[in-house]
């Protein structure tokens, strides 16, 4: 199993209103680098991307602990399979939010998506505090 952790950010919000916008899978359009992304696709439960026009990543919303973490898996046509938790921490009315991948990922694949998967769970990261009107810490 490989782990991959997003820098932790600050988000100029409260932990219930984060948690809100990241328990809807349409809001991951916004968390998502668009010139990397195509064929969209969402409802509140579920999204689906292609990533760089090579493979397509599915987003299921499976569980949460209210208003601190969002547990988020790999649906069928992923490459690999993973478990996605996005943490979110109160913090003097702000939000600490984090994005924790487990992956399963086979030593080939592991060298080539590692970097790539890394680069993208910070850059969802840095736009939950964008988007939710702060800045990364």
């Amino acid at each position: 199993m490989t782990r991959i952790e997003s820098k932790k950010v600050q988000v100029n919000c409260s932990q219930a209103e984060c948690f809100e916008f990241l328990t809807d899978m349409n809001n991951y359009e916004l968390l998502l680098p668009k010139k990397n992304i195509s064929d969209w696709s969402s409802d509140s439960k579920i999204c689906s991307f292609k990533i760089q026009k090579t493979y397509k990543l599915v987003l299921e919303y499976i569980s949460d602990t209210p208003t601190s973490q969002i547990n988020i898996k790999s649906g069928g046509k992923s490459p690999f399979s993973f478990l996605l938790d996005v943490n979110l921490v109160e913090k003097d009315g702000t939000t600490e939010a984090q994005l924790v991948c487990d992956a399963d990922i086979n030593p080939f694949l592991k060298m080539m998506v590692q970097k790539p998967l890394n680069n993208l769970f910070d850059y969802m990261a840095e736009r939950i505090a964008v988007v939710k009107g702060g800045a990364s810490a």
